[in-house]
C-alpha cells in the first residue's frame, strides 16, 4: 500500500514538473521595455491585457505565485499570503504604469524587495535548470495581470 501511494505521489509529481517546464518554455523571451519616472507605460509588446486571464493567473500558484505574499480581495482564492501589502484597492493607489513596472522589475523600485523581477531572466544557482535564462512571465501574462489589478479600485 505504502509503495502504491508513494508510486502514484512520484507520477504526479514527475506530471506536474514536466507541466511546469512547458510552460517555462512558452512565450517567455523577455520584450524590451522604456522605464519613465517611475514606471513603464508602453504595454509590453504592444498587448492589451485581458482582467479575467490576469484574475486566474495571479491565482495560479505554479506561475505568478502573487497569493504567496499577497491577499486579493475577493476571498476566492485559498491560502493568500501575509508577506506584502493586500491588493486591494491597487487600482485606485497606482497607475497602469506604475503597476506594470513594479511586475516587470520590482527592484528597480526598491532592491531590497524580496519580490522577485518576472519579465528578467532568471540567472543563478538555485534556479531550476527549466527557468534558467528565461522570465518568470511573458509579456502578454503581465499584461494580463496589470489588466486585472487595475481593476481593483476599492
Amino acid at each position: 500500500m505504502r509503495r502504491a501511494l508513494a508510486g502514484a505521489a512520484l507520477a504526479l509529481s514527475g506530471v506536474a514538473g514536466d507541466a511546469l517546464r512547458a510552460d517555462a518554455r512558452e512565450g517567455t523571451e523577455p520584450v524590451p521595455y522604456v522605464v519613465t519616472d517611475d514606471g513603464i507605460r508602453e504595454k509590453l509588446g504592444g498587448q492589451r491585457g485581458d482582467p479575467a486571464m490576469g484574475q486566474a493567473l495571479i491565482a495560479e500558484r505554479h506561475r505568478s505565485l502573487c497569493i504567496l505574499c499577497h491577499a486579493v480581495p475577493g476571498g476566492a482564492m485559498q491560502l493568500q499570503g501575509t508577506l506584502a501589502p493586500s491588493l486591494a484597492g491597487v487600482g485606485a493607489r497606482l497607475n497602469e504604469a506604475q503597476i506594470r513596472l513594479r511586475i516587470v522589475d520590482m527592484k528597480r523600485l526598491n532592491p531590497e524587495s524580496i519580490m522577485p523581477s518576472y519579465h528578467a531572466r532568471a540567472t543563478g544557482a538555485r534556479i531550476a535548470p527549466a527557468w534558467q535564462d528565461k522570465p518568470v512571465l511573458g509579456a502578454a501574462e503581465i499584461e494580463h495581470l496589470v489588466a486585472y489589478l487595475l481593476t481593483l479600485k476599492e
